[in-house]
């Protein structure tokens, strides 16, 4: 066995959330079931949020409890204050992902504060969650640019990571929200964090708007990261950050990460079922970019196999 990434799937939140088709509760139940039987062992199955903001994400305490019989898979859900931390924990779910900001234009836009504003809410729910046994992963978006206020200094993301990792939370994601960062700028921003925090407590979180997406996987996995962000079929995009595209598709990632020597568990060809059932449910699935490749090498493995 190879040395294990672990792989946490936000298509049920992230994927869906900017998607012209709304999914029921069933459609949402039945693409995270999907994605636990191919071995997916982290899952963001959904948002507290306003319903009227993001409309594809009502009736996340709906979800939560059809998924309660899941067993072995994290289950997680957004939130973006106390009280949705509040209807989180109501819902039964233990570990929570808030959004922190690496720019004052993305703050407003997405919850209307500061930035410094934003990071004293997360704080106290850090506090909050750490006093009920909860667990946290705190987000950083927009890590190296924002749509509204351009170019993120990346002395600014270290900072925060590292004072927020201080103040507790379970793991720190830096994202690259609307898919602007290069390999380089990975490399750059992630060498000295993961000393500095932790590969255990680091994760990456990257879109795929530039064709760079697993490329910069790519360049985190040399930093040391071993915990990514991906979304199945690719889908993705935010609807209060203009030009956020899909996110890095999670059959793609894996495919790499597989094809590389590390391990992460999960069943490809399960996968791919769980890809082709988001690109039925939404209509808008692009689907990995291998995806035309890997469903034919997959069958002639399964071919070999039983000849």
């Amino acid at each position: 066995m190879g040395e294990q990434v672990i792989i946490n799937d936000v298509g049920p939140r992230d994927g869906l959330q900017n998607q012209p088709r709304i999914l029921s509760v069933e459609e949402r139940v039945q693409l995270v079931q999907a994605l636990a039987d191919a071995g997916m062992n982290y899952i963001e199955a959904g948002a507290f949020v306003s319903p009227k903001a993001v409309p594809a994400m009502a009736g996340t305490d709906q979800v939560m409890a059809r998924l309660q019989a899941l067993e072995g898979v994290a289950l997680s859900a957004l939130i973006p204050n106390a009280r949705g931390y509040e209807l989180a924990r109501a819902a039964g779910v233990n570990t929570v992902a808030m959004v922190l900001y690496a720019s004052d234009g993305m703050a407003q836009a997405n919850v209307k504060m500061t930035r410094q504003e934003a990071e004293a809410d997360a704080a106290a729910i850090i506090a909050r969650a750490r006093e009920e046994g909860a667990r946290v992963i705190a987000t950083i978006s927009v890590a190296f640019a924002c749509p509204f206020d351009g170019d993120t200094d990346p002395a600014l993301v270290r900072d925060i990571a590292q004072r927020f990792a201080e103040l507790g939370a379970d793991r720190i994601v830096i994202a690259d929200t609307i898919g602007a960062a290069n390999p380089q700028q990975v490399r750059e921003l992630m060498d000295p964090l993961v000393p500095a925090v932790g590969s255990e407590r680091l994760g990456c979180h990257f879109h795929d708007t530039r064709a760079m997406g697993l490329a910069n996987v790519f360049a985190a996995l040399e930093s040391g990261v071993r915990y990514f962000d991906a979304s199945i079929g690719g889908l993705g995009g935010c609807p209060f950050a203009p030009g956020a595209s899909g996110n890095v598709a999670t059959e793609d990632v894996v495919m790499m990460l597989e094809q590389m020597g590390y391990s992460t568990g999960i069943d490809l060809d399960r996968l791919l079922r769980a890809s082709d059932l988001s690109e039925t449910l939404t209509g808008t699935a692009p689907g990995g970019r291998a995806k035309r490749w890997l469903k034919p090498w997959l069958e002639k493995q399964v071919s070999a196999c039983t000849a």
